[in-house]
């Protein structure tokens, strides 16, 4: 108790750095109005403002009406009062925090912005008027900050109460309110472009340091149901645990879970900076001392199932290690993404996707192998990029992911709309290269991100090929066309069956698409480059193949509506990604190259087959290749 005590008291203390972030902001706030103020891009905000008084019409105004009440002093505070009290009556554990959270973000960041216009001095913009205009300085804007602090307060509640489609709708409604304050304050002849930004700064600063420093890292989970009795022998699993991203209690709880199926014999390793599979390789060549059997010869063999707690980083690491041997896979979602487990339909909470993978069955899914200058031949099992989306992980601070989730991914994503677009080349197949600009590339095994947006519509991890997606939107015209193409994909949209060409041009062009077993990428000039959430160094060329079912992971056993076990992992793929027409049923590949074996894979339940020689059930392409022995070296493979 005393350690928790500490810990919380630590986290508190965060908030010793409001004055810190004051500061700064002041001091930006003096440069903006001192030495900078004749520079561009200061230069041209007061052309900005003329632009849109010029262009002003009583709808517009009408609705910009709404966002400044919504933002005044009075309707921050009001509605502050009425939600803090809300949470205070609804019956969660612990609900004084999360009130204490909304109440000090709003009066932090009024206390900041209250003290800067202390300091710093700016006039408003020199155009009429629509609101009066009040005797602060217009530096940073007080409306956008409060906005900021108010409805991103609500939006980040929200992410941690709601689930599914509500979460989705409800945390994106709130956060397009502090945007378009933000336009309404211009709009409106109140403040230049950089007053807004510095609100909205402002206001994100202090949201991402009283959640750090208020909130609980991870919500409370449901305490696990009765042990379960197990009718099969004592076997062995290999626990690779992320030690920020698990917890004790959550290892605490996986450990029992784990015993309780069986699993009396459980070898735990942490993840370190420099090896993020935890010795894995290591762990699956040990064998048990205690026992008259000869020298292990062949990696994974006495190990019946490896569990992965962590996130998308480590789950990769391992199936970098794991894939060809034929030893299961489970993966316990504990990390900011787990884009793996959302495409796999697994529970979003850490025990919960435990116990549904261990009463369910293995299923062979494919992984990616990656290469590039500066990159190890290595898989990986969600996607690969350069570029946009590279720039955003690599760019994306921890501490923000550990207090507002994947949605800090969001504020990194921010400072690189802007970027320069790429010139590079794309061989499929070891076709033709195809000579391409855009803003970013994506190469997927599954294909849908945070939030249920199916950037790869088209993707599955049964396929036997993988997905590429060129992302090159036009201004704001081709942004709209992009996202409404998009949101016609996910769950609920219209969704249309690919075409089954290998090339398909998306949304006027803004999105590009195309299937290859084998991809080339080549670019002008160095790109930053991710995989699987993890960035990697710039470069100017990846190359990427698919190993098809070469992973065996354990999913929840299918609804009766699926069919019964067995009946292939296309089957199973289809309940879990969801990405084929309602009335289509035909599990024929969509392109060519993707093997036939890949259908035919599908395990009994876990607790039966655990232990079964992967070779005796796996399709080409899985378990261990051409009846070689001992683990397959992933850089070896990968060549």
């Amino acid at each position: 108790m005393t350690n928790t005590h500490e810990a919380g008291a630590g986290r508190v203390r965060l908030l010793l750095l409001l004055p810190v972030q004051t500061a700064v902001v002041a001091g930006v706030g003096l440069l903006l109005t001192g030495p900078l103020a004749h520079h561009w891009p200061l230069s041209a905000e007061d052309g900005v403002n003329d632009a849109l008084a010029d262009r002003r019409t009583p709808f517009v105004t009408a609705l910009t009406d709404v966002a400044s009440l919504l933002a005044g002093t009075e309707s921050v505070i009001a509605l502050t009062l009425v939600c803090t009290l809300v949470l205070l009556l609804v019956p969660r554990v612990p609900p004084w925090r999360e009130a204490a959270f909304l109440a000090v973000a709003v009066a932090a960041q009024s206390a900041v912005f209250l003290l800067v216009t202390l300091v710093v001095d700016r006039d408003r913009p020199d155009v009429p008027h629509v609101d009066p205009a009040p005797p602060t300085s217009g530096f940073p804007s007080g409306h956008v900050g409060a906005s900021v602090a108010l409805f991103g307060g609500l939006a980040v509640l929200a992410s941690r109460r709601l689930h599914g489609f509500r979460r989705h709708l409800t945390v994106g409604l709130l956060l397009v309110i502090p945007l378009f304050v933000a336009y309404s304050r211009v709009y409106r002849g109140m403040h230049h472009t950089s007053d807004v930004v510095a609100g909205l700064l402002n206001g994100a600063c202090t949201l991402a340091l009283v959640a750090a420093a208020l909130l609980p890292r991870s919500r409370k989970e449901a305490a696990p149901p009765a042990p379960e009795p197990s009718a099969h022998g004592a076997r062995r699993a290999v626990v690779v645990r992320h030690p920020r991203a698990c917890d004790e209690a959550t290892a605490t709880r996986v450990r029992t879970l784990l015993r309780d199926h069986g699993f009396a014999e459980q070898r735990w390793t942490e993840t370190t900076v420099g090896d993020p599979s935890g010795a894995l390789a290591e762990h699956l060549g040990e064998r048990d001392t205690d026992t008259d059997e000869g020298p292990d010869t062949d990696a994974g063999r006495d190990t019946d199932l490896v569990v992965v707690c962590g996130g998308d980083g480590t789950v990769r690491a391992c199936a970098d290690v794991v894939a060809g041997t034929g030893v299961p896979l489970a993966i316990v979602p504990c990390g900011t993404g787990n884009l793996l487990a959302r495409n796999l339909r697994l529970p979003t909470e850490p025990v919960p996707a435990l116990r549904e993978a261990l009463r369910g069955q293995v299923v062979g899914l494919d992984v990616g192998r990656i290469r590039g200058d500066g990159i190890a031949p290595t898989r990986f099992a969600v996607m690969a990029g350069a570029g946009f989306d590279a720039a955003m992980v690599r760019d994306t601070s921890a501490g923000l992911k550990e207090s507002l989730g994947w949605a800090a991914y969001v504020v990194s994503a921010l400072r690189h709309l802007a970027d320069a677009r790429m010139r590079l080349s794309i061989r499929l197949d070891g076709g033709a290269p195809l000579e391409r600009r855009a803003r970013m590339v994506v190469i997927g095994n599954v294909g849908t991100l945070q939030g249920g947006l199916p950037l790869l519509p088209e993707a599955r991890p049964d396929s036997g090929s993988l997905e590429v997606v060129l992302l090159d939107p036009r201004g704001v015209t081709g942004w709209l066309a992009a996202a409404g193409y998009l949101a016609s994909r996910a769950p609920g949209g219209r969704r249309h069956r690919a075409s089954g060409t290998r090339e398909r041009s998306r949304a006027h062009g803004a999105l590009e698409y195309f299937g290859a077993a084998r991809i080339d990428l080549r670019f002008a000039r160095p790109q930053p480059r991710e995989i699987d959430g993890d960035a990697f160094p710039e470069g100017t060329w990846l190359t990427a193949d698919v190993e098809p079912a070469a992973l065996r992971v354990c999913l929840p056993a299918s609804a009766p509506a699926d069919g019964p076990r067995g009946t292939g992992t296309r089957a199973r793929a289809d309940a879990l990604t969801d990405t084929d027409t309602d009335t289509d049923t035909d599990t024929t590949p969509a392109r060519t190259g993707a093997p036939t074996g890949a259908s035919t894979h599908v395990a009994s339940d876990i607790p039966a087959q655990a232990g079964t020689p992967a070779g005796s059930e796996a399709p080409a392409g899985a378990g261990r290749e051409g009846g070689g022995r001992g683990h397959r070296d992933a850089r070896t493979a990968a060549q």
